[in-house]
C-alpha cells in the first residue's frame, strides 16, 4: 500500500514491494476479509430492472469455495483453464475467486463477443470448462463441436441439464462451503487475458498471481491514496477487461472495499449519475468517451448530489477539455494512468500531490521504471522521441503470451518491455504520448486490433480483400474504417456496407463493427504481400477524410 507523503518523489522513496513467495489471489481479496469480518459487505449488484442485493466476503467466501469444490469434483485440475463468459455480476466475480482458489486460471470473456472471437479464445487457451448464462448458451453451442477440450458448461437460467451442460446455482447448491486453497507460489498462472490482434489473433497475457499486488500502486496512487474511509467503486467498463476486473474489482477487494455491480443495456450518462448518486459511489474508472458522453448533462453536481471522491480515466488521452470540464461541473481533478494487457498501470497522475499536465499520461507509478528508449533498449534523453518501455522484473508485467513464446520474445528487447507506444518524457519525468508503432485502433477507450476484424470480413462472401485502420473521431478519439476489395461479380451498395457492419457485429463485438466501408479496386501492399496500413492511414490524412 502507498505511503500518503508530501511529494512524487516521497511517495517513490517510501514504496518497497513486498511479494511473498506463496500468495493465492482468491485467498487474498476473499478469505482473508471473511476471517477478519464474515459481514463486511464485499459487493453490491443492481441489476436492470433495479433490484438491490447485497454480498458480505462471508458470502463470497462461502459460494467461491462451493464452486471451488464443484470445478475440482468435476475433474479440473491445477493449471486447467476456465472460461468466464459473463458481465458484472456475483456469478461472474466468485468465479474468477473460485478459480483462483482451486489452482486454476480463469479467461474473462466479453459478453458482446461473436461465435469467432468466442471459438478462437476457447480453443487457444484449451478452456476445460465455461460458466455463462443462458443468453450467451447458444453462441457456445454453435462452436462447441469445434471446442474438444470443452468439457463442461455451467450456466445461470439454465433449463434442463444434459451431458456436461450443469445449472449454475444448482451445482453450486450441491457443494461444500469448506474448501482448502492450493497454496499456490506467486509466480503461478492465475488468469490469462486476451489482448487486441495487430497483425493476426489475439495473443493471450498470462499473468500471475503476484499480478495483483503489482496493479495495487496503480489503483492507490491516481485514486489520490486509496482506499479512503467510505470509498466504494464502481465502473462502467466491463470486467472482462483488465481495466475492469483488477483495476476495480480485485484492487478494491484487496483493501476490503465494496464494489458497485451494475451493466446497462447501453451507457447512458444520467443513468450513470443517478446510480452513482443513490449507491453513495466515491470512486469511479471512466473511458474518456463515458466522460464527454457525461458532458451532455447540464448541472450534474446540482442535480444529482453525488459525493464523488476520484475518478480516473484511460484508453486513450483525456486532453484539456476534459480535464476543464470535470473541475467545473464535478469538482474533481481527473487522474489518467497507462497501461497495457501485458504490464498494466504504470504511469498515472495523482492530482493530490502533483500538477496534471493536459494531454501527458502522468509520471512512473512510484515501484515502477518506466522510459522513453531507442531501439537497442537505450533510455533517451528527455524530450526525445522513442519507444515507451518497461523494465522487468516488474510484478505487474504478465508472464508471457500463452502458447507463444516467439511473440513473448519479441516483445522485450533486454529488460525492456516494449510496449508498441511511441512517446516522449520531459525534463520534469511526464511521459507523452507520440503515436503507435503497431496499428492498434483506439476506438471509445477499446484497443482494438484490425487482424481480428480483417480476419472476419475475409469470410465474408463478397469480400476478396479488406484492411481496418482507425480514422480521427471527435467522440471516440478514432472510428473504424474498412477498404474492402470485392470478389469478381460483386457491385457495391448501400445494404453491402451495412451487410458487413452486420457481418462483424454478429461474429465479434459491437465495437469492433466499422463506422467506415469504402469499396476499392486495391490495397497498397509491401513487396512481400503485407497490406499497408500505414499508406491507407496517410491517404486519410492527405483526403481529409
Amino acid at each position: 500500500m502507498l505511503t500518503r507523503a508530501e511529494t512524487y518523489d516521497d511517495v517513490c522513496r517510501a514504496l518497497r514491494w513486498e511479494v511473498p513467495a506463496r500468495f493465492n489471489m482468491g485467498v487474498d481479496v476473499c478469505d482473508k476479509h471473511a476471517d477478519a469480518d464474515p459481514s463486511r459487505t464485499a459487493l453490491i449488484v443492481e441489476d436492470e430492472d433495479g433490484d438491490i442485493t447485497q454480498y458480505s466476503f462471508g458470502a463470497v467466501r462461502g459460494l467461491s469455495n462451493r464452486l471451488a469444490n464443484l470445478l475440482t469434483a468435476r475433474g479440473l485440475a491445477r493449471g486447467d483453464r476456465v472460461g468466464v463468459l459473463l458481465s458484472q455480476s456475483v456469478e461472474a466475480a466468485i468465479t474468477h475467486v473460485a478459480a483462483w482458489k482451486a489452482g486454476l486460471v480463469s479467461i474473462p470473456l466479453f459478453t458482446l463477443f461473436g461465435e469467432d472471437a468466442l471459438e478462437f479464445r476457447l480453443a487457444d487457451s484449451g478452456a476445460r470448462a465455461l460458466v455463462t448464462d443462458a443468453a450467451n448458451l447458444p453462441k457456445i453451442e454453435a462452436i462447441r463441436d469445434r471446442l474438444p477440450a470443452l468439457e463442461l458448461l455451467l450456466v445461470t437460467g439454465l433449463g434442463a441439464e444434459g451431458p456436461g451442460l450443469v445449472d449454475f446455482w444448482r451445482g453450486i447448491d450441491s457443494g461444500a462451503d469448506a474448501f482448502t486453497p492450493v497454496d499456490t507460489p506467486a509466480e503461478d498462472p492465475s488468469l490469462i487475458i486476451y489482448t487486441s490482434g495487430t497483425t493476426g489473433n489475439p495473443k493471450g497475457a498470462l499473468h500471475a498471481h503476484r499480478s495483483l499486488l503489482g496493479h495495487l500502486p496503480g489503483v492507490e496512487f491516481p485514486h489520490e491514496f486509496f482506499p479512503q474511509p467510505g470509498d466504494l467503486m464502481w465502473t462502467p467498463a466491463d470486467w472482462a477487461w483488465i481495466g475492469g476486473l483488477m483495476n476495480v474489482l480485485m484492487a478494491s477487494w484487496h483493501h476490503g472495499v465494496p464494489v458497485l455491480a451494475h451493466r446497462a443495456r447501453k451507457y447512458d450518462p444520467e443513468d450513470a449519475l443517478g446510480l452513482m448518486a443513490r449507491h453513495g459511489v466515491r470512486n469511479t474508472f471512466m473511458p474518456p468517451t463515458a466522460l464527454r458522453l457525461m458532458r451532455q448533462v447540464a448541472r450534474p453536481r446540482e442535480r444529482f448530489g453525488f459525493g464523488l471522491r476520484t475518478v480516473t480515466c484511460a484508453g486513450e488521452p483525456m486532453g484539456a477539455e476534459l480535464l476543464d470540464w470535470g473541475r467545473e461541473a464535478l469538482g474533481i481533478t481527473f487522474n489518467e494512468f497507462y497501461g497495457q494487457t501485458e504490464c498494466n498501470l504504470v504511469a498515472a497522475t495523482c492530482a493530490a500531490i502533483m500538477e496534471a499536465r493536459p494531454g501527458s499520461m502522468g509520471r512512473a507509478v512510484p515501484g515502477h521504471v518506466v522510459e522513453v528508449v531507442d531501439d537497442t533498449g537505450t533510455v533517451l534523453p528527455a524530450e526525445t522521441e522513442g519507444h515507451i518501455a518497461v523494465r522487468r522484473p516488474d510484478p505487474v508485467m504478465m508472464l508471457g503470451y500463452w502458447g507463444n513464446a516467439q511473440a513473448t520474445r519479441d516483445k522485450f528487447v533486454g529488460d525492456w518491455l516494449m510496449t508498441g507506444d511511441i512517446g516522449r518524457k520531459d525534463a520534469d519525468g511526464y511521459l507523452w504520448f507520440m503515436s503507435r508503432d503497431d496499428d492498434v485502433i483506439t476506438s471509445a477507450g477499446y484497443r482494438i486490433g484490425p487482424g481480428e476484424i480483417e480476419d472476419c470480413l475475409g469470410r465474408h462472401p463478397a469480400v476478396s480483400l479488406v484492411a481496418a485502420i482507425g480514422v480521427p473521431d471527435p467522440l471516440r478519439t478514432e472510428a473504424i474504417k474498412v477498404f474492402v476489395v470485392l470478389r469478381d461479380g460483386e457491385q457495391a451498395s448501400p445494404d453491402l456496407e451495412d451487410d458487413i457492419r452486420n457481418f462483424v457485429r454478429s461474429r465479434l463485438s459491437p465495437h469492433e463493427v466499422p463506422r467506415h466501408v469504402a469499396f476499392v479496386d486495391a490495397l497498397p501492399m509491401t513487396a512481400t504481400g503485407k497490406i499497408r496500413r500505414k499508406a491507407l492511414r496517410e491517404r486519410e490524412r492527405g483526403s481529409g477524410g
